[in-house]
């Protein structure tokens, strides 16, 4: 029962479904809740995979023949996703591209990203982002619904155990006191970790059933690439990491993880 309230309490913290009433307040709150909430950060991902490929699969289903038909899926279950977690990740993409690229200095950088409002790197950042995991998700719809399907289930778990090592990794750093992040950046324990690894066991497994070895390893290890990539990048730019960099890990990461997938197609 307690790894339940954690769970619900992560869908509190990364989605906009809603617990509330009684059922929020049998969950409760508190720092020590909100970390052991990490642990179940992929578990978000398996919400965001079913959504995602009902809808898709719908409208290809709909759709087809249209050559089209998966563009439209790719659009639609983009948008159902952002709408489930209220683009809490494509926010830290958006704030991370406008630091790192605004300033070169860390601490002018970190002051960038505490600034809700948008600007020319967050904006380009975003649009590239959106074109990138469109245009992927189009083609491997092209390639067969199965893939797409894969990709999605797979993107989405996978991309958000990434966060999680660097939680593990590197130090938190910016404005602590006021962060929603810092319960989460506390500590990740190993037993958390294993549970974040154990919640990617199945997607993972169905993903290599439903396609190959090769669509797996190709694309969790894209996916793992681009997370290794961003790390780099924040120990060298900040020494250590925002919430907002674990948004924008999530983001990149689940993109490199449909590049691997269609490379993985290209290759068979």
């Amino acid at each position: 029962m307690q790894a339940l309230r954690h769970y619900l309490l992560a869908v509190q913290f990364f989605t906009r479904i809603p617990v509330t009433g009684r059922l929020a307040g049998w969950v409760g709150y508190s720092p020590a809740m909100l970390r052991a909430s990490a642990a179940h950060f992929p578990g978000i991902g398996w919400l965001a995979a079913a959504l995602a490929a009902g809808v898709y699969g719908a409208l290809h289903w709909a759709l087809a023949p249209n050559p089209l038909a998966p563009a439209v899926a790719a659009v639609f279950c983009t948008i159902a996703t952002v709408l489930m977690t209220g683009g809490f990740h494509e926010d830290g993409l958006a704030d991370v591209a406008d630091g790192l690229g605004g300033s070169h200095e860390r601490e002018r950088a970190l002051d960038i990203m505490k600034d809700s409002r948008i600007g020319a790197f967050g904006a380009m950042a975003l649009v590239l982002a959106l074109l990138a995991k469109l245009s992927l998700l189009a083609l491997l719809g092209a390639h067969s619904l199965a893939a797409a399907l894969a990709a999605l289930v797979g993107g989405h778990v996978l991309s958000r155990l990434w966060p999680l090592l660097i939680v593990r990794s590197l130090p938190h750093v910016g404005d602590t006191a006021q962060s929603k992040s810092k319960p989460l950046a506390d500590q990740i324990t190993g037993a958390a970790l294993t549970a974040a690894f154990l919640w990617c066991f199945m997607p993972l497994a169905l993903v290599w059933q439903a396609q190959s070895a090769l669509f797996l390893i190709a694309s969790a290890g894209c996916s793992g690439l681009a997370a290794a990539w961003m790390a780099r990048w924040f120990a060298r730019r900040l020494q250590g990491f925002t919430g907002d960099c674990l948004g924008a890990t999530q983001q990149v990461s689940e993109i490199g993880f449909y590049l691997g997938a269609a490379l993985a197609l290209r290759w068979a």
